[in-house]
């Protein structure tokens, strides 16, 4: 049987991301589905407005068979480490496609750009030059690909696409890459239609009647109106008290000190990163930033999945699961047991983060997945 991967945030889950699964779902009718799920915060520091365990639920009943989590601290990593952990999960259960929305929409401009680009020590030396004139290191990439392979990627799937296909093809995976052109713009903040992108339904969370017709009416109930502004006397406590703070996973080049001065005169979150957002450090790195620093992640973190933790599955996932148990060296946890606390430390700190600002009760951190019969 075919394995099909997806990797999602789901923040929340919207009728654009119902179309892109019906498309799945058309395409390989008798497909296993896998998802490989980002749980209470994303890799753009958002904080989820749906948790993670809410979030397998939809997915479940949607028609995904198997939903594993992509653990905190790749998920709320760079891009590259972000994807080559969701693609190492996927190359462990063995998936046969990878399916993911892009804008360019192009699999193998993706393939000829991650082959060009990789061990390409002019590639390299544009990126340390881009680098070395401030910017940050996803532009200083955008930068480099257009100088070297004249190709302008910087939409934010299509940096994600990109990043997917590289991972494929450095870890010689068999698995067959396959995009969906995404039907609308990522960052469009006015909710006009009924697709939409989640950017513009999360910017309008306080409006239910605004956002009602862009997602099924079974998700709208479960989204809570929260974002990272809601932990900000949380991060004011953390800066202003840490004295490690250069230890943190992306705290880098003295910014420290820029945060404890900042702090002094933000009045919320959004404000903060404006008065500490610069050429080299991005919006979205600076939002990694805090929660790093909220969860005291060091820059010597894991990088790599050492374990599998499913979220979620029905009989065929199950399956999935029984075929792949014994040809994989890490574990699959499907019940937690008290040996797997020690692999979950750090997801459960960012659970008990979550909990700051919403009912979520850290005790679903160690209960079994959910089964759907």
């Amino acid at each position: 049987m075919q394995k099909v991967g997806v990797i999602a945030e789901y923040n929340p889950f919207h009728n654009g991301h119902l179309y892109h699964l019906n498309k799945v779902k058309k395409k390989f009718k008798d497909a296993s589905l896998i998802l490989i799920l980002i749980g209470n915060f994303t890799q753009r520091g958002d904080v989820s407005v749906i948790n993670k365990w809410d979030k397998t639920k939809i997915a479940l009943k949607y028609g995904f068979d198997l939903i594993v989590e992509l653990p905190f601290n790749v998920a709320t990593s760079s891009a590259s480490i972000y994807a080559n952990g969701a693609i190492d999960i996927l190359n462990k259960l063995n998936c046969d496609y990878l399916v993911f929305g892009s804008e360019t929409n192009d699999v193998e401009l993706f393939k000829k750009l991650a082959i060009k680009t990789n061990n390409n020590e002019e590639y390299d030396e544009k990126i340390r030059h881009y680098l070395n004139l401030g910017y940050n290191y996803p532009k200083s990439c955008s930068l480099s690909l257009n100088d070297v392979c004249k190709v302008n990627i910087n939409k934010p799937n299509d940096v994600l696409a990109l990043e997917y296909v590289r991972s494929i093809i450095r870890t010689k995976s068999k698995i067959i890459p396959i995009s969906i052109k995404r039907t609308n713009d990522y960052n469009e903040e006015e909710v006009n239609k009924k697709i939409t992108s989640a950017t513009s339904i999360r910017k309008n969370l306080n409006d239910v009647n605004l956002i009602k017709n862009a997602l099924p009416k079974d998700v709208l109930k479960l989204v809570n109106n929260i974002s990272i502004n809601d932990l900000f006397n949380n991060i004011k406590y953390e800066i202003l008290t840490n004295d490690y703070l250069s230890e943190i996973l992306d705290v880098d080049e003295g910014i420290e000190n820029k945060l404890k001065k900042e702090i002094l005169n933000a009045r919320t979150t959004e404000e903060l990163i404006l008065k500490v957002k610069s050429k080299r450090y991005s919006y979205n790195r600076i939002k990694r930033m805090l929660l790093h620093i909220l969860t005291k992640t060091k820059k010597n973190y894991n990088k790599d999945v050492n374990y599998i933790r499913v979220l979620g599955l029905t009989n065929k996932g199950a399956k999935i699961l029984k075929d792949v148990k014994n040809k994989i060296n890490v574990p699959i946890i499907t019940k937690f047991k008290k040996e797997h606390e020690v692999l979950f430390k750090d997801d459960i700190k960012a659970s008990y983060l979550y909990s700051l600002i919403t009912d979520y009760d850290v005790k679903e951190d160690y209960q079994s997945c959910i089964k759907k019969v």
